[in-house]
């Protein structure tokens, strides 16, 4: 096959178009690519997986009950029971009307409003890990993106419907199954509209406006219309006989979720009210309140306008729910009960060195105590804890201690925790050190076919010297032994010998114990020259 018969064919169509693109001679032809004859034309389809074809069966008989969904989120979704409750009721809703569409098809023809549902709740609270897992128990495709990222059309930036492909690619390719997907936009807050702004407002409401196509019912275009790569390859398949591919993809049955923090709305949403009840702004000023969050319960729709969304779009999500910051105790259920726990991630990270540990239950409130005060709900748990684990995986890695205990002490110091475990458990740090010299003569045997052995008395410096500089013990040896390869092979030859005693002098000096090794095999070898009889010149001169 000729080297022409390898391009990749898209790219040879694409290149060709290009040029035909750039050039201004009305006569430019450009010559369809062709094929080889040795590659027979396939789908660009690809198979759908079955597992997709059961997913589907389960989406088109949904039967499941709101308070089965919230008994499940329950697992992993530490309080929030308002927003459980909300968004259980409105999973179920949609995706009944679903069923019945399917079931009965003139129910597709009559007017209805998809409950779109707009998420509020400071970072932290489990708002996105809510529909994770409300998606995943479904079985659906879940596609999850930052509103900050996207553009109005026609600026530089993701377009929105770049969301609804997603969907499809994540389908693999099967479009009946991405129609009933779940789209998720985090940080809706930040494309809010000012009305200071002048001119275009790119990140902003010419955002809004193209997203409020999509929630409602618009045909996407699956093919990106700026992605030549994309509209060749569709080319392609159609050209070489494969399965013909839906072009377009209906985000009628697409439940669309937002989320955001909404900081500066519920600091709004104090004063209108503030502003309607005389001396209440004094009563609750008096109670010392450290934060606003709870006033996104009481969120109206014009709240949301005067914030900077556009009526059209905030009408599109009728389905709007707050969640509520998470206090200390929280954090400590959710540490203690619940499944997605981030002190399993530890366990398994720990687990990875074959070390265990146990947590005392002051501990978990002293997690949970400080990373209340992060502001970051959850997520300050993580914090918290890989301050308080990170040094105990760098140094305990390198030991043969198992397990340990975390205390409410530890995460008040962990330095002087760590520093505890490792003196009451010196033999043990010691024999490890001690092993790591065992593996640096295994390895350098393995790769230099030569024996080494240690007395006791230079493993003991080799030990004390990783001490004292806070390193590995094969690290040391490596930077003492490195030049002893060559070396000892020069001895091996002149003397024949395989096997070498390394001694503390030879950890103290080991260039000059190798030169002394070295020279005294050098006259080793003349002697034995001298000794050697006449009639033996070829064996000598070898």
């Amino acid at each position: 096959m000729s080297d022409k018969d390898t391009k990749n064919p898209f790219e040879e169509i694409q290149k060709q178009l290009q040029e035909l693109l750039k050039s201004n001679n009305p006569n430019v032809s450009v010559n369809p690519f062709v094929p080889p004859q040795q590659t027979p034309p396939t789908s660009s389809t690809p198979e759908e997986p079955k597992e997709s074809d059961e997913v589907l069966k389960q989406i088109q008989s949904f039967k499941r009950k709101p308070k089965e969904i919230r008994d499940y989120l329950d697992r992993f979704v530490i309080r929030q029971d308002e927003a459980k409750k909300v968004l259980s009721v409105a999973i179920c809703d949609h995706y009944n009307h679903v069923r019945q569409c399917i079931e009965e098809p003139s129910l597709s023809k009559k007017e209805y409003n998809k409950q779109n549902i707009l998420l509020l709740g400071p970072t932290g609270v489990g708002k996105t890990y809510l529909m994770r897992n409300i998606a995943k128990l479904i079985g659906v495709p879940f596609v999850k993106a930052d509103a900050t990222k996207f553009s109005e059309t026609g600026y530089v930036g993701n377009d929105v419907e770049d969301l609804v492909r997603d969907l499809y690619k994540l389908s693999g390719q099967n479009a009946e199954l991405a129609q009933y997907g779940i789209i998720y936009i985090d940080e809706i807050d930040k494309i809010a509209g000012s009305s200071a702004m002048g001119g275009k407002d790119v990140s902003g409401r010419g955002v809004q406006i193209n997203l409020l196509k999509l929630m409602e019912d618009a045909d996407v275009n699956l093919v990106n219309p700026q992605d030549m790569m994309s509209q060749m390859q569709a080319m392609m398949s159609m050209g070489q006989g494969g399965k013909k591919q839906k072009r377009t993809l209906s985000t009628k049955n697409i439940l669309f979720i937002v989320s955001g923090a909404f900081d500066k709305l519920a600091e709004n949403v104090r004063k209108r009210l503030d502003q309607g009840q005389i001396g209440f702004s004094s009563q609750r000023n008096g109670e010392e309140e450290e934060d606003d969050s709870h006033f996104l319960k009481l969120t109206e729709t014009r709240d949301f306008m005067d914030y900077g969304f556009e009526p059209e779009f905030i009408g599109r999500l009728p389905v709007r729910v707050a969640c509520e910051a998470l206090s200390k105790e929280d954090l400590s259920q959710i540490l203690k009960n619940s499944e997605g726990s981030i002190l399993d991630q530890y366990h398994r990270d720990f687990k990875g060195y074959d070390i265990d540990f146990s947590i005392t239950d002051e501990a978990i409130l002293e997690i949970a105590d400080r990373a209340s005060k992060e502001k970051t709900g959850a997520r300050g748990l993580m914090t918290v804890l890989e301050k308080t684990f990170r040094e105990f995986k760098f140094e305990l890695s390198s030991t043969l201690i198992q397990n340990f205990e975390v205390t409410d002490k530890t995460v008040e110091n962990p330095q002087e925790a760590l520093k505890d475990i490792l003196l009451n458990n010196q033999a043990a740090l010691n024999d490890f050190l001690f092993k790591r010299v065992a593996e640096f003569i295994a390895d350098f045997k393995e790769k230099h076919g030569l024996d080494l052995e240690f007395s006791e008395d230079a493993c003991t410096k080799i030990v004390e010297l990783a001490v004292n500089e806070d390193r590995s013990t094969s690290s040391i040896c490596e930077q003492l032994f490195k030049d002893y390869e060559h070396g000892l092979k020069i001895v091996s030859r002149n003397s024949g010998k395989t096997h070498f005693l390394i001694t503390a002098d030879a950890v103290d000096n080991p260039d000059g114990e190798l030169s002394k090794w070295v020279v005294e095999s050098i006259k080793g070898k003349g002697a034995t020259a001298e000794e050697k009889p006449e009639s033996e010149p070829e064996e000598e001169k070898a």
